[in-house]
């Protein structure tokens, strides 16, 4: 074995994919519930994207951003006119590069403006990536062990908790960083009332509100942004895994009155917003932007039918849900995987649904039947 031990991999070895279907090197089929987690919005083989992948990767696959990249303004301009309010994108590779960059903007933002605020407000069960920033920002300590100290400037509070969220505030918090739904933390729900107070408080003590929609973003909820269910208007949002549809991508989406403390040679990527990257994200972009009536469908549908189950809690939106068993779920997953279903299990205790948005009730069938027989055994 070359590779580093950092994943706990399931006996299986996936040669080829098509539609929502995954293929073992025995050619064995796989209903794919997880696409890569949450990154694999089109599922396999979609003909637009890989005729993208193909012809972009003939022309030009990378260049330097010393040099003017109309790839990157085509995926931005698509980007903010999604975005609640005029906005600029920054490209990066990843969601924890998206997070750095977003905390980075947070901190420089307030040193332009002269004040010395610059911690953050994140939240138990967070989680916002795993290079040092962001690792700090999420309040796991799974996350942190081992890699202590954390960096300073980050301050926790509990998910849903108002009372929580004000005792986290100092003179020197400078915004509040959340998922709307987090997924690492259980597939748990924000609520609406609760995001309502959190903007009131950002804009009644000049906070900046930083949303990761890492996971939730890019139509994973039945909405293009996650944050639109609750009304919010965030200073910063925080995308990738799904923004590619399988290549690597991320991005920040900032108040243009935000991004603009962005000056040349404060923050960089080599690979971010590459021509080849930016391909994959504009069909991507426009792809799920037809699918959004068909995300919330399939995924009430799906909801439904993991409530007539009975065997737990479901929480989630769009086809981003959870199954909450109260009880270690490792061994469910491997028996799934058995069965030619390929699920996940987070937190511990969760089986996590986030399958390509492009999947049909007849595949939610199959799934639920052989769940169901699964979770017998």
């Amino acid at each position: 074995m070359y590779v580093m031990n950092t994943y706990s991999r399931l006996p299986v070895s996936f040669v080829r994919g098509d539609g929502v279907y995954l293929f073992d090197r025995e050619g064995k089929k796989y209903l794919d519930l997880v696409a890569g987690i949450a990154v694999n919005t089109l599922g396999y083989n979609d003909p637009d994207l890989l005729n993208a992948v193909c012809e972009q990767s003939q022309r030009l696959m990378h260049i330097s951003n010393l040099f003017e990249n109309p790839w990157q303004e085509e995926v931005a301009k698509m980007l903010v006119e999604r975005f609640w309010t005029e906005g600029r994108v920054f490209f990066c590779n990843s969601g924890t590069e998206a997070n750095e960059a977003g905390i980075k903007l947070v901190r420089r933002y307030f040193r332009e403006k002269g004040e010395n605020r610059y911690r953050i407000i994140t939240f138990y069960n967070g989680f916002h990536g795993r290079t040092y920033g962001s690792m700090s920002a999420t309040a796991q300590e799974k996350v942190h062990k081992g890699f202590e100290p954390l960096l300073d400037g980050f301050d926790y509070a509990v998910y849903n908790s108002f009372d929580s969220l004000l005792k986290a505030l100092r003179k020197d918090t400078a915004a509040i960083m959340l998922e709307v739904v987090q997924g690492e933390g259980g597939i748990r729900v924000a609520n609406y009332e609760f995001l309502q107070k959190v903007q009131q408080l950002c804009h009644s003590e000049g906070l900046l509100l930083v949303v990761d929609e890492v996971q939730t973003g890019v139509g994973r909820t039945g909405k293009f942004f996650a944050y639109e269910h609750f009304d919010l208007k965030p200073d910063i949002v925080t995308l990738a895994k799904g923004l590619g549809g399988g290549f690597p991508i991320g991005a920040v989406i900032a108040r243009k009155s935000v991004s603009e403390v962005f000056s040349t040679g404060s923050h960089g990527s080599t690979f971010g917003g590459n021509p080849l990257a930016c391909a994959c994200a504009k069909v991507v972009i426009s792809k799920v932007s037809e699918l959004l009536d068909h995300v919330m469908d399939t995924g009430a549908y799906f909801k439904r039918g993991l409530e007539r189950l009975k065997t737990g809690k479901v929480r989630g939106l769009g086809l981003m849900l959870g199954l909450d068993l109260e009880r270690d779920c490792s061994a469910i997953v491997k028996k799934a995987l058995d069965h030619g279903l390929v699920i996940n299990c987070t937190a511990g205790t969760v089986l996590r649904f986030v399958p390509p948005l492009i999947i049909q009730k007849d595949h939610i069938n199959i799934a639920l039947a052989l769940l169901e027989r699964v979770l017998k055994l």
